[in-house]
């Protein structure tokens, strides 16, 4: 609580007089009245009860005939003033200043494009309203140095990336969030989509914090979001893992990433019409369906085999005698831009990679062509945080 501002108080001019010299009917000289140092004979106490002697009273009497000559001589002085100058200058009135105690902490001003959580219970319903978008989470603390260097840069790229939720969490006013999600340092930028944890950045680098959400809102689904992706299902493009992904037969020229952009590349098979593509998950997935696209000029893929969970990549022999988990022959439909190709729910439960060997075209041709690849599904962890029981130690204390 802010203290109570102090008044400050200025005098009244002139002090009293005490005592004054005259000539020809002019002041010369004056002595401000001075508090006089108590007599130790002033009074003496009994039972707590003052007893004046009779010096007291003298000094008293003494003391009283002081301040009358010097209202008398104040008086004096400032009729001559008057007479000589015209006007008598009055007693200053006494000037009072309210001096505001500053606040213990400012409070950082609302930054535009960032929602700020205020409590624990506000930070699910807000991923939950994300839903499929990215949301970037910044988790941050008062006082922090790097946090409060971030900070502009974070405000701006809330404004650059306006497809993406930025959220801005303290870790002193939201304990159960920042340890549900396991802070140790500020400032920590998490990234969930659908309320799942895909990504992790720590540091107060804006170059390498706007990297990170480049890559994850490259193919975003956001606003372009699929119509026909069932209702509790999302597009698992942001959960793969490109580093991990591999293609065989791949053309020097329309490799693998080709494939999964939706644009104007594409990826084709360079030797033969066989291609055999590796494609690693950042975590564990179930798979729905999936989604294959190719042209319509015959080069568009028609038998393929899918393998999930490969203990070591295939070469195209192995790929051919083996058993899938699932064989599938497509339909032009199936290809085109809208088609959406059904798996066996059941079979892809906990997938950290898919491997798929396509062996032929539709039209024979020498080469094979894929205009767009992606799975839809849901990751295995899909966990609402709410539902998590600290079982030891208090709110607050680290782990």
């Amino acid at each position: 609580m802010a203290a109570s501002p102090q008044p400050c108080h200025f005098p009244r001019w002139p002090p009293p007089l005490s005592r004054a010299t005259f000539q020809d009917g002019r002041l010369t000289s004056a002595v401000p009245l001075t508090k006089m140092a108590a007599s130790p004979h002033c009074a003496t106490f009994q039972d707590g009860r003052p007893r004046f002697s009779p010096l007291s009273i003298e000094e008293a009497r003494r003391r009283a005939a002081g301040r009358a000559i010097g209202r008398g001589v104040l008086e004096r002085a400032c009729a001559e003033r008057h007479s000589s100058r015209g006007a008598c200058r009055p007693p200053l009135p006494a000037v009072t200043l309210q001096i505001e105690a500053p606040s213990a902490s400012p409070r950082p001003a609302r930054m535009v494009g960032v929602k700020l959580i205020a409590n624990d219970t506000e930070f699910q319903p807000e991923l939950s309203a994300a839903g499929s978008r990215l949301a970037v989470v910044k988790f941050t603390m008062r006082g922090c140095g790097p946090c409060l260097r971030i900070a502009p840069a974070f405000n701006a790229l809330s404004n650059k990336y306006p497809q993406a939720t930025f959220l801005e969490v303290d870790v002193h006013q939201c304990q159960g969030t920042a340890a549900t999600n396991n802070i140790s340092a500020t400032p920590t930028f998490l990234f969930f989509r659908n309320k799942v944890r895909i990504d992790q950045y720590q540091g107060a680098d804006a170059v390498g914090l706007e990297e990170k959400i480049k890559q994850h809102l490259e193919n975003d689904p956001g606003n372009n979001e699929d119509t026909d992706i069932p209702k509790g299902y999302m597009d698992l493009m942001p959960f793969i893992n490109k580093a991990g992904c591999e293609c065989l037969n791949e053309s020097d020229e329309h490799g693998f990433d080709n494939c999964l952009r939706k644009d104007s590349t594409y990826l084709e098979s360079d030797c033969d019409e066989q291609l055999l593509i590796t494609v690693a998950f950042s975590q564990p997935v179930k798979l729905y369906s999936m989604k294959l696209q190719g042209p319509d000029n015959g080069q568009g893929p028609k038998y393929i085999k899918i393998f999930i969970n490969l203990p070591r990549s295939m070469d195209f022999e192995e790929a051919e005698r083996s058993e899938p988990t699932q064989a599938l022959e497509l339909t032009p439909d199936d290809i085109k831009e809208d088609g959406i190709i059904q798996l066996r729910y059941v079979k892809f439960q906990n997938v950290n990679s898919v491997t798929l060997f396509v062996q032929s075209n539709h039209g024979d041709e020498e080469t094979t062509r894929i205009t767009y690849f992606t799975f839809i599904g849901t990751p295995v962890q899909a966990t609402n945080m709410n539902d998590f029981k600290r079982v030891v130690g208090k709110k607050g204390e680290s782990h």
